[in-house]
This record gives structure tokens, C-alpha cells and sequence, in this order.
């Protein structure tokens, strides 16, 4: 059997059909993890609600938070469905089903942003089990309701916890010694490598965020995470090594 897999992906819909298409052809199990900020934003906007971030997290009131949910639930099922229809059955999940995401609040400031302290994984083997792909999305849920989670340290929580390797699938071939220069791609870096090249400049901006994604995923129990950009044949050239940047602890 093919190597199962943790893969994120994001969130808009227009640009799903191609990344729907390499997701579902791929022959081994799978477990989805599923981003949705434009449209989270262009919901709250549409409402009249102002978004506003903290250290690069979006700030969640609670009159916030049921749009949030909202949102990120019909994605799931959007995208559940265009799996479905190219083959691979696919499950939409959030934390609230089946206690799958327990959460607890990352910083009162935030309001309702939560981070993962336990994954159901059961839930998500019983599916893998009967052939189903299970897409979860990044809603945690604490004695109070529910939390929105970033989706990137939401796939690291759920990779960590089913010890499978982690594939951030994003806009980027991977970490870049010179960003303007795709070929100067890095294939593979350790955790102390990443931390020397964030120090000294090189990972910087929006790259950060993501190697901070895929150190949380080893952190959490991943055997290696890969940052790589969605393209066809993606899935099998990560796990062959030949494209992306793979993250190992040493």
C-alpha cells in the first residue's frame, strides 16, 4: 500500500479544481486538512464585521466565531464533495464531531483561537479503514464551544497525533536560499538548519509561518514534514524527494 499521508491544503475554491484533481488521484490513504481565511474574510467583511490580527492570527471575537464556523464548515463540505466526485469519498469533519479537535484558548487577547490539545484519532482511522478520506476542518471545541484554530498548526496537531508525514501544500516550490531563484530550493533541512536560516534572514516573511507549521508537526509526532507547492504529481514527488523542502528533526 502506498504511503498514507497528512496533507494541508488551503482554502479557496477557485483555485481547488487542479489541487482537487492531484489529491484525488493519489493512490494511498489520505488525511485533508483544509484552510478558508479569504473566504472567512470576505464573509466578515459582507457582514460588516472588521478583521483584525495578532502576531499574524486573526483576532476572533465570539459574534465572530459562528461565521468562522460557518464558513470553514460549507468549504469542507464543498470540497468534500469535489473529491467525491473525482472518486475518492470524502468525509467533512470539524472538531466538534466526535470530540475530534479538543481545543483549548490560546491567548484571551485573540478571543475565541484556540490550539489543539487532543486529536480523536479513532474517528479518523475508523474512516481510513472503510476507504473514506476524512477532511477536517480547523475547529476545535472546548467546554465553552467552539475555537478557530490556524490550519497549518491544526494539520501539524492531527499529523503528530496519527504519526504520518506531513505535506504543506502552498503557493512556494519550498524553502528558497535566494527567493527570487526557484532552482535555489533547499530538498531537505533539519530542525536546527531552519532555526540558523530564520536567524540569519534567509526564511523570512511569510516563509516563517510556514517551516513554524512544519516543526510543529515534528514537534507533535510527524516523522517529517514537507513544504511544496500544489502541482501535478505533487504527492509522489515529495515522497520520492524530489520536489519541495522536506523538514527532519536531524
Amino acid at each position: 500500500m502506498e504511503q498514507a499521508l497528512l496533507v494541508k491544503i488551503g482554502g479557496s475554491l477557485k483555485e481547488a479544481g487542479d489541487l482537487l484533481d492531484e489529491v484525488s488521484a493519489y493512490p494511498g490513504p489520505l488525511v485533508l486538512v483544509h484552510g478558508g481565511g479569504p473566504r472567512i474574510a470576505e464573509w466578515l467583511n459582507r457582514l460588516g464585521f472588521e478583521t483584525h490580527f495578532h502576531q499574524g492570527l486573526r483576532i476572533t471575537p465570539l459574534e465572530q466565531m459562528e461565521v468562522v464556523e460557518m464558513v470553514l464548515t460549507t468549504l469542507g463540505k464543498q470540497l468534500a464533495e469535489g473529491l467525491s466526485r473525482r472518486g475518492r469519498p470524502s468525509v467533512a469533519l470539524t472538531g466538534r464531531d466526535a470530540g475530534l479537535l479538543e481545543a483549548r484558548l490560546l491567548d484571551p487577547v485573540l478571543g475565541r483561537v484556540g490550539e489543539v490539545i487532543r486529536v480523536n484519532t479513532e474517528v479518523l482511522q475508523k474512516l481510513l479503514h472503510v476507504g473514506l478520506t476524512p477532511l477536517v476542518a480547523p475547529i476545535g471545541l472546548d467546554a465553552h464551544g467552539p475555537l478557530n484554530i490556524n490550519a497549518d498548526t491544526a494539520a501539524g496537531a492531527v499529523a503528530g497525533a496519527l504519526h504520518l508525514p506531513a505535506v504543506f501544500l502552498t503557493d512556494v516550490v519550498g524553502v528558497l536560499r535566494d527567493p527570487q531563484d526557484p532552482s535555489s530550493r533547499f530538498a531537505q533541512l533539519s530542525q536546527a538548519q531552519v532555526q540558523a536560516l530564520i536567524q540569519d534572514g534567509t526564511i523570512s516573511g511569510g516563509m516563517i509561518p510556514k517551516v513554524e507549521a512544519a516543526l510543529n508537526a515534528l514537534h507533535e509526532g510527524a516523522p517529517w514534514a514537507t513544504i511544496a507547492k500544489g502541482a501535478p504529481g505533487i504527492l509522489q514527488a515529495v515522497l520520492e524527494g524530489t520536489a519541495g523542502t522536506r523538514v527532519v528533526a536531524s
